[in-house]
């Protein structure tokens, strides 16, 4: 086998084994799990079990992510009781942004900082804004990408189905 190919074999299996190590969040499979700071401390998704979480994953370049702060505060405040956390995690490199970011945008919601993209690459993020919703039990129920003023219906009508169970 001459160095190329050697070389190309070397990258599938690294690339195959990095795969491996982190669980995608599907629907229906356990959500990956994740350990983050926050402005408060650490936040981790396992401390959470047995409450509803929906994940947010947001960055400050992000219009669609502007859009949805209104909403997802509101969603916290009229949910929580019920069992609701919502936990946004940023993914800018420069926290500097996401600050910036949440002085206009203030988050009522908890706030968790991925600078390097563990978690994201974890939930393999196909867009901004990423959503998952997590039940009690610890399992992807529902995913989203983007946000618009209409999803707002359905994104309640989901997670009121989630936290009646």
């Amino acid at each position: 086998m001459n160095k190329f190919w050697q070389k190309a074999a070397l990258t599938v299996a690294a690339t195959l084994a990095i795969g491996a190590a982190h669980a995608a969040a599907q629907v229906g499979k356990e959500s990956p799990a994740f350990s983050l700071l926050t402005d408060a401390g650490q936040i981790k998704l396992s401390d959470l079990k047995g409450k509803v979480v929906y994940v947010d994953f947001w960055a400050s370049w992000c219009g669609p992510c502007r859009a949805s702060f209104k909403w997802l505060n509101e969603a916290q405040e009229k949910y929580a009781a019920k069992g609701l956390v919502i936990v946004g995690i940023n993914v800018d490199k420069d926290k500097a942004a996401a600050a910036e970011f949440l002085k206009e945008n203030p988050a009522k919601f908890r706030i968790a900082y991925d600078p390097e993209g563990k978690a994201a690459e974890s939930y393999q993020l196909k867009g901004m804004p990423s959503t998952f919703f997590i039940d009690r039990k610890d399992v992807v129920r529902l995913t989203h990408v983007g946000y618009r003023i209409k999803d707002k219906e359905a994104l309640s009508a989901e997670l009121e189905k989630l936290l009646a169970e």
